[in-house]
């Protein structure tokens, strides 16, 4: 088993009083003392709505919170030397922090530009649907309140691909893509082609942007002492560049690893898995796949065959290149990319990342600490994350086995090692009270149920076997005594 646990450290609607640096410098040893192993933090950046921006808006990837700029010095989530100090403490209590990194696009320009253009449809973006003419494009990135500081390059209409404004005719909701420009063939091929998202879409061809960029990573890992990177959007950005600007900064930095891991947000396993060759293994990405696995069955309930819960996912097909998640600040209520796994179904969904051989699985603070938004409120989930957290620490060893054998109710086991020779016995149910006979390879042994969802102790036979089982739709997980 991969022994590291992650945990997003932040939701969508984590409260905008530059408070979130603080809490986490208070709650490191906390988190740490979870099991957790890496921390992946919110863009750390300054973005288009300031202090209440979550951070995916980039206007200023080198103000963390430093410079007066759109309104405010601190960013949603505090200042430069706040995220530097908890970045700190976060090491301190012996794990790795992860930024967030966003680079497909930049919003909220100083300035516009009369840039000549041709509207793209955007069911079909490899379609020109009018004659060039001219705009006027926010694409003016001045950075007045930084001026030259940590970068000289100003941005302007050269280092975009196209833009989803016209200040000419406010609201009108068109792809304008800078003529002598082109999409790139590097991409998702939804729509035809997915390299524009959003804003101003960065050109990352262009040699001064690269650059940039290239100096950014340099500078930011320098900054912070980062160990890694989540990337925002891959699969709207050219594969290769990824490849070659994390093998920049592993060879800058004499051949550290440099994490990465990647949102590519397909529910296709095949386009991720492509997306993995095409980059040379340089990232990991995210089990999108599994996660809609997870979503799908917890609204259907006892109709779905949980057998089949990891066919088609990450983590069944390359499990060494597959961070494991249930939910994120994107999959919440109210979000773009809404689809929630259902309450009832965290306790499933978190013990099939947390208590599994496979996988590099991250903790959702959303899920963890729930929230107080009463237009999107969290459940909190904390109590049983721990037990779970706390089994695989403690039990989860030696060789799994598993019972995919029944469509409402299956179980796994762990054998122990020699100094955990306890192991463990998951068992869950979508439907009815579940029962199922497992071997934990321990004879006569007793194992109790540490959710304390089966009150009853279940004591091994001369073969190591016995009878486990859970209540209906629930999930039990019985440790040794």
């Amino acid at each position: 088993m991969n022994r590291g646990v992650m945990f997003q450290y932040f939701e969508w609607n984590c409260p905008d009083d530059g408070s979130l640096w603080r809490q986490l410098a208070e709650q490191a040893v906390e988190i740490a003392n979870l099991g957790t192993t890496a921390l992946w933090l919110p863009p750390a950046f300054k973005s288009m709505g300031g202090a209440h921006d979550t951070g995916y808006a980039p206007y200023d990837l080198y103000d963390l919170g430093e410079f007066d700029q759109k309104g405010t010095v601190r960013t949603k989530y505090g200042t430069r030397d706040e995220y530097l100090a908890a970045v700190k403490a976060v090491q301190a209590a012996g794990m790795h922090a992860y930024a967030d990194c966003v680079f497909n696009h930049r919003m909220g320009a100083d300035a516009t530009e009369e840039v000549e253009v041709e509207e793209i449809a955007k069911d079909d973006r490899n379609r020109v649907v009018s004659d060039p003419y001219v705009i006027e494009a926010w694409s003016k990135f001045d950075f007045p309140g930084r001026g030259e500081q940590y970068s000289a390059l100003r941005w302007t209409a050269e280092h975009f691909n196209a833009f989803g404004a016209d200040a000419r005719q406010p609201g009108d909701d068109k792809i304008f893509r800078k003529v002598g420009k082109t999409f790139s063939g590097e991409v998702a091929f939804e729509y035809g082609n997915f390299d524009y998202l959003m804003g101003c879409d960065v050109d990352l061809y262009h040699p001064a942007v690269r650059d940039d960029l290239f100096a950014w990573g340099r500078w930011y890992v320098d900054t912070t002492g980062v160990e890694g990177f989540r990337l925002d959007a891959v699969k709207h950005i050219p594969a290769s560049f990824y490849e070659d600007w994390f093998n920049h900064l592993r060879t800058h930095f004499g051949g550290r690893e440099v994490f990465g891991v990647g949102e590519y947000w397909s529910g296709d396993v095949g386009e991720l898995q492509a997306y993995l060759a095409d980059t040379e293994g340089v990232m990991r990405l995210f089990d999108v796949p599994l996660h809609f696995k997870l979503h799908e069955a917890s609204r259907a309930g006892e109709h779905f065959d949980l057998r089949t819960i990891f066919d088609g996912t990450l983590v069944q097909a390359n499990p060494l290149m597959a961070v494991t998640f249930v939910d994120n600040h994107d999959s919440q209520p109210g979000q773009s990319l809404e689809s929630p796994v259902d309450d009832w179904f965290k306790q499933h969904a978190y013990a099939l990342i947390l208590l599994r051989d496979d996988g590099y699985p991250c903790v959702f603070y959303g899920d963890y600490f729930g929230n107080d938004d009463p237009s999107h409120p969290l459940t909190r989930h904390r109590k049983i994350i721990d037990d779970f957290l706390q089994a695989r620490a403690k039990h989860a060893y030696g060789d799994q086995h598993d019972w995919f054998d029944h469509p409402s109710c299956i179980g796994w086991t762990w054998t122990g090692d020699e100094e955990h020779p306890g192991g463990l016995a998951v068992l869950m149910s979508n439907g009815t009270d579940g029962v199922k006979r497992m071997k934990t390879f321990r004879p006569n042994c007793t194992y109790r149920d540490v959710t304390g969802h089966w009150p009853e102790p279940v004591t091994t036979d001369e073969n190591g076997e016995a009878e486990f089982r859970c209540p209906a739709g629930k999930v039990s997980v019985f440790c040794m005594v």
